[in-house]
Parts: C-alpha cells; sequence; structure tokens
C-alpha cells in the first residue's frame, strides 16, 4: 500500500502546480519523438490536474545535456507532442528558471499548461543546489512528482523541491510503487524473473533478490555470457565482462544452494544464435552447448567441444538460441507472475529492426509467451528501459499487465531499495 499522500489527497483547484514529468523520450537525429511512451503514460495525470482547474507548470529532463545548453535536447518537440495527444494548447518557455519564466508563470490561466525547458540545462539540477530549487519551488504552490524514471536519483526536481514546497505524488508514480512492490512481495506463485541486459553487476542487488524471492530465474543478454564463462564455457569474441566474474560465481554458488531442496531453477542459455559481427546481412548458426540447469547439473561442462557446441574464436552469441527460448516460454506456461527485465539478445542496434530483428527471436518468443499466445497467460511486469522500447516498438505495451516507464527506478524497488524521490514526499 503506497503511503504517501498522492495529488488526490489535497485540494489543487486553481492552484499553480509544478508536476515534475519523465519527458525522457527516444528521438532521431532530426528531433523528432520515435517513442512517446512517457508522454502517452503522464496523460492521466496531467488530464486530472487540468480537469481541476489546476495552472499547470510541468517540467522535466532530456537525455544527458550535464549542465549544458544543448539545441538537440530541447523539450520543445516535446510541448509540440503533448499538444496533440492532449488537444490543448501547450505553452513552451525556453528556460526552467528567469524572469520569462516567472512572468509565464504567474500569468497562466486555471486549466492551462506550461511546458519548462530541460532541467538538466542547468548543473544546479544535479548538484542538489539550494539556490535553484528555491526558483524552482517560488514558480508554484504545490509540487507533483509523477517522474517515476528519476525517483531513484538525487536530484534538485526529485528529492531538494519538497523541502520548499508541500509535495506529494502523481497517479503514475503511485500505480508503479504499488505494482512492482506487490509484484515482488504478494506475488501470484510460481514467480518467475527473466533478467537480460549486458552487466551483471547493473543488477546484481535485484539478481540476489530474486534468489531470495523467486521459484525460477531464466538468465539471458550480454551477462548470460558471463556466467558461461565463469562456468568455464568458451564463448569466442563474445560481449562478457571479466570484472563481473567473482560476483557471477558467487551468483552462482547462491542459486546451487538453494536448488538443492529442488523447488528452485536458475537458468542459463543451453545454445545461441552465433555470428562473426553484429550485422542484419551477417550469416548465423545456432550453436548449442547443452542444457545448463543448476538444480540439475553440479560440474558443467564436461564434454569435448564439437562443431555444433564450440563457439568459435570470432564467434559472439548474439541471441539465447531456439531450444532456451523454448524451454524459458514452456516454464511461463506455470508462472503466476513473471518479472521481466532486460532483452534476451541485441535488439536496438541502428539498422537491425524490422517486424523482429535477426538477434530478436528469442525475445519475441518470451515476450509472445507472457502474454498468452500459447494459453496460459501469466501477470506480467515489464521493468523499463531498452525492454520496453522493444515492445513499444512492437506496439505491443497494452499487451502486458504492467509495463514500468524507469529501467533503473524499477531495479532499485525489486531489489527492495527506498527511493529518495519518493522519501522525500508527504507521508498519508
Amino acid at each position: 500500500m503506497f503511503t504517501k499522500k498522492t495529488v488526490r489527497d489535497i485540494d489543487v483547484r486553481g492552484k499553480r502546480v509544478l508536476l515534475r514529468a519523465d519527458y525522457n523520450v527516444s528521438m532521431d537525429e532530426r528531433g523528432n519523438i520515435t517513442d512517446d511512451y512517457r508522454i502517452q503514460q503522464s496523460l492521466p495525470t496531467v488530464k486530472y490536474l487540468l480537469e481541476q482547474d489546476a495552472r499547470l507548470i510541468i517540467c522535466s529532463h532530456l537525455g544527458r545535456p550535464k549542465g549544458k545548453v544543448v539545441p538537440s535536447l530541447s523539450l520543445a518537440p516535446v510541448a509540440k507532442r503533448l499538444q496533440e495527444l492532449l488537444g490543448k494548447h501547450v505553452e513552451f518557455v525556453p528556460d526552467c528558471v528567469g524572469e520569462q519564466v516567472t512572468k509565464a508563470a504567474n500569468t497562466l490561466q486555471p486549466g492551462h499548461v506550461l511546458l519548462l525547458e530541460n532541467v538538466r540545462f542547468y548543473p544546479e539540477e544535479e548538484a542538489n543546489d539550494e539556490a535553484f530549487a528555491k526558483q524552482l519551488a517560488s514558480l508554484a504552490d504545490v509540487f507533483v512528482q509523477d517522474a517515476f524514471g528519476v525517483v531513484h536519483h538525487g536530484a534538485v526536481s526529485v528529492s531538494e523541491l519538497p523541502k520548499y514546497m508541500p509535495a506529494v505524488a502523481g497517479p503514475l508514480l503511485e500505480k508503479e510503487v504499488d505494482t512492482i512492490t506487490s509484484a515482488m512481495e504478494n506475488p501470484t506463485r510460481p514467480l518467475m524473473a527473466v533478467v537480460g541486459g549486458a552487466k551483471i553487476a547493473d543488477k546484481l542487488d535485484v539478481l540476489h533478490r530474486f534468489i531470495e524471492i523467486a521459484d525460477f530465474i531464466a538468465i539471458g543478454g550480454g551477462m548470460a555470457n558471463t556466467f558461461l564463462l565463469a562456468e568455464g564455457m568458451h564463448i569466442g569474441a563474445s560481449l562478457a565482462d571479466k570484472d563481473d566474474l567473482p560476483v557471477a560465481k558467487e551468483i552462482l554458488a547462491k542459486a546451487r544452494e538453494k536448488a538443492k531442496d529442488g523447488k528452485f531453477v536458475f537458468y542459463l542459455p543451453q545454445d545461441g544464435v552465433v555470428a562473426s559481427k553484429i550485422d542484419k546481412a551477417a550469416p548465423t548458426r545456432i550453436a548449442d552447448w547443452s542444457a545448463h540447469v543448476i538444480a540439475d547439473i553440479e560440474n558443467y561442462p564436461k564434454r569435448p567441444p564439437h562443431e555444433a557446441s564450440y563457439i568459435r574464436e570470432h564467434e559472439m552469441i548474439l541471441d539465447i538460441g531456439p531450444f532456451s527460448a523454448a524451454f524459458i516460454a514452456g516454464a511461463m506456461q506455470f508462472a503466476g507472475t513473471v518479472v521481466w527485465n532486460g532483452t534476451m539478445g541485441i535488439t536496438e542496434k541502428a539498422g537491425l529492426q524490422g517486424p523482429v530483428g535477426p538477434y530478436a527471436h528469442g525475445t519475441d518468443l518470451l515476450m509472445e509467451a507472457m502474454t498468452g499466445k500459447f494459453g496460459h497467460r501469466p501477470f506480467s511486469l515489464v521493468g523499463g528501459g531498452d525492454t520496453v522500447t522493444y515492445i513499444e516498438e512492437r506496439g505491443l505495451a497494452d499487451a502486458f499487465n504492467h509495463v514500468s516507464t524507469g529501467g533503473g527506478a524499477s531495479l532499485e524497488l525489486m531489489a527492495g531499495h527506498k527511493l529518495p524521490g519518493v522519501e522525500a514526499l508527504q507521508n498519508k
């Protein structure tokens, strides 16, 4: 149960409301928005505030300008897209503090919207600058935090503003925290975690948490290569982080210990799609290096390599193979809850897109299994990041029970950590 006050717990009618939204959207080289998922997810909050005749001032960031004005990271295209989605004029000012902004905020009429320029154009934002916080706070009467994607960071618009004005949560933030917390603490079992991505270090805490609470963990993506390397497998030129080998071995040992009771499975890919380069036209083949389920296998691998299993020096594992994808998809047919964070192969590189990219077949099969194509439909929670981008490209965000707007924040919450941007808000 969400323990912080939300916008529905206070009176905002006619008041100036400063809404922290997450409009960190994907854009192409021409400044066109290619993925407006986060804008669309903010609409219920925006519409609610406008229905209350609030004078709505929105601040957000876009990209990582590192405290400098970067024209390609302006929020002007976001203002245009938000206006299209709302069907209502959105005023935009090319700054977030200063005389022009103050004038625009003071003359804003009830039920109208003002979007400020990228808050990260100011180095003070990420330096938690007190004076900058006070400048922003002077624009409004109430602060509403609805940017789940940043609440794990410390910044002026995250944890500093609540010190200077009444601060509550928006509906999106409340939904994100409640849904993810419930899936981790009170899931419909069996609980299955599917974890991909490049680096184990990025997801170390959440992997430890899943070993403690999940019934089945499936690993994919680049991090699977590091685990396989830790098990003594030859992976050729595949992406792997040798610095992560000690933690990989630690996680494997912890998983083996839990698996001794026969009620837990930690699954690493048993086959993969390999190629000599990351290219849409590159020849690929399937390498099958034997099933690797920790619950069943203690000493892996011991058999001599042969042509079908051996990864050549110049080859890279770029996706899980068909047997691995089928095994994980099959396990999903018995799951009550599936938490998914990280794709199983390379899905985000330019030039690899298509209905299904050449290294996205594993990810696509798991997506179909999660959304009920094979009969059973578990509760599905997608934890942000590249996974959401892929789902959006496929136009299937609505097919899942919950698709998070925050990658890092969702991982922190799944790991059981406190979120500074949530802790700073008023308690109920």
